[in-house]
C-alpha cells in the first residue's frame, strides 16, 4: 500500500464511521504528506551557487589523524562544487552521464586541493563490487597519471587499492557503499576500499589488510582505519537472501541485522476493522531486514588485528544525514532513487 492509497483508505473509513454517528480524534498525518493527503515534494538541497562560491569544499576527516603530518585523507559531501544536475552547487565527483565532464574535473580538483593541500595525482578504479585489491606503484606510472585516461577516468579494475608511493592519492567512489581508509603510520603506506554488501561479503577489508602485511610488512598494531559515511542501518533494507549469505560467512552475522516493522495507518487507527486469521489477529506488516554495513566493516578491521581504539566509524548515513538548515549532506543512490552524484573517500602519503 502506498501513501496515497493509505490516505484515501483512511478517509473512506472515516466517512463510513461518520455516516453512523461515530467520531474520532484528530488524525495523525502520514510522514511526508500535507493535511489534505497530498505528497510533499522530495527534499532537495537549497540552491547553493551563491553560498559556495569562493568557499572551500567541505571535507569529513578522521579525528586525530592530523597528527600524522605526512598523511592526507578525507571524505567528500554533496556540497561545495559547481555541478547543477543534482542540485545547484553540488560536488559530484563521479563521471556520470548526466553531469558535464568539465564540472566533474573541476569538482575533483577542488576536493583534492582541500585534502592534499594542492594538486595531486588521483588514482581510482573501475569498481565492480568485488574483493579485488590493486597495488599502485611508481613504476605503474601513478605519478605521471598513466593509471587514468587523459580526462581522469580509471584504467584499473578493482575495489581496493594500496600504495606507499608519496604524492599519490587513492580514491574510492561511493553513493551508499562504505568507503574504508587505512594507514600504516610506521611504514607510511595507505589503502582505500570500496565495500558494498557484496564487497563486504567478499571480505575486501580483511583481504586488503592481509595484502598490506605481505607487501609492506604492515603490522596490525601500526594501522589506523576509518569507516566513512555510508548508508546506515536506519535506512538500508535488504532481502532475506543477503542475510542468508552473511550468516553463511560470519559467525557474528546475527548482530549485523535488525528487523523493522512498517505500520499500516488504517490498521493502526482502526485495528478491529482489519482482523486477520493470523495470531494475534492483527499483526504488523513486515518485517524489513536492515543491515549494518558500518559494523560489518568495523568487525573485519578488528578480525584483521586492529584494536577497537584504532578504528573510527563516522556513522553518518548517506541516505538521511542533513546539514544545518535541513539540506541533505551526502549523495545517496537509494535515497534518491538512483539519480545521485558520487562521493569519494581519498587517502595518500604526502611528499
Amino acid at each position: 500500500m502506498n501513501w496515497l492509497e493509505s490516505a484515501e483508505a483512511i478517509g473512506g473509513v472515516d466517512d463510513l464511521l461518520a455516516s453512523v454517528g461515530l467520531g474520532h480524534g484528530r488524525r495523525k498525518r502520514l510522514s511526508g504528506t500535507s493535511k489534505d493527503g497530498e505528497r510533499k515534494k522530495r527534499d532537495t538541497p537549497k540552491p547553493a551557487s551563491e553560498r559556495v562560491s569562493g568557499r572551500k569544499a567541505p571535507v569529513v576527516r578522521a579525528a586525530g589523524w592530523e597528527k600524522y603530518d605526512w598523511l592526507r585523507h578525507g571524505f567528500s559531501t554533496r556540497n561545495g562544487g559547481i555541478s547543477t544536475i543534482y542540485g545547484s552547487g553540488s560536488l559530484n565527483l563521479g563521471w556520470a552521464k548526466e553531469d558535464d565532464a568539465a564540472n566533474v574535473a573541476e569538482n575533483r580538483g577542488k576536493f583534492l586541493r582541500e585534502v592534499a593541500g594542492g594538486p595531486a595525482p588521483l588514482v581510482t578504479a573501475r569498481q565492480f563490487h568485488s574483493g579485488m585489491i590493486r597495488v599502485v606503484e611508481a613504476t605503474d606510472g601513478a605519478l605521471e597519471g598513466r593509471l587514468q585516461t587523459p580526462e581522469g577516468r580509471a584504467v584499473l579494475r578493482g575495489d581496493g587499492m594500496i600504495t606507499d608511493v608519496p604524492g599519490v592519492m587513492l580514491g574510492v567512489q561511493v553513493a551508499d557503499c562504505v568507503p574504508v581508509l587505512v594507514a600504516d603510520v610506521k611504514r607510511r603506506a595507505v589503502a582505500a576500499f570500496h565495500a558494498g554488501w557484496r564487497g563486504t561479503l567478499a571480505r575486501i577489508v580483511e583481504r586488503g589488510i592481509g595484502r598490506m602485511r605481505l607487501r609492506y610488512g604492515s603490522r596490525p598494531e601500526d594501522l589506523v582505519a576509518v569507516v566513512g559515511p555510508a548508508i546506515g542501518p536506519c535506512c538500508y533494507s535488504v532481502g532475506e537472501e543477503v542475510r542468508f549469505e552473511f550468516e553463511s560467512q560470519f559467525a557474528y552475522a546475527p548482530e549485523l541485522f535488525t528487523e523493522v516493522y512498517d505500520s499500516d495507518p488504517v490498521r493502526d487507527k482502526y485495528p478491529l476493522l482489519v482482523l486477520t486469521a493470523r495470531a494475534p489477529g492483527h499483526s504488523n506488516i513486515g518485517p524489513q531486514i536492515h543491515l549494518n554495513l558500518w559494523e560489518a566493516n568495523r568487525r573485519q578491521l578488528l578480525d584483521a588485528g586492529l584494536t577497537p581504539k584504532r578504528v573510527q566509524v563516522v556513522a553518518e548515513c548517506t541516505a538521511c544525514a542533513r546539514v544545518k538548515g535541513g539540506g541533505l549532506k551526502y549523495f545517496s543512490h537509494r535515497g534518491e532513487s538512483g539519480f545521485a552524484g558520487r562521493l569519494m573517500g581519498v587517502v595518500g602519503v604526502s611528499h
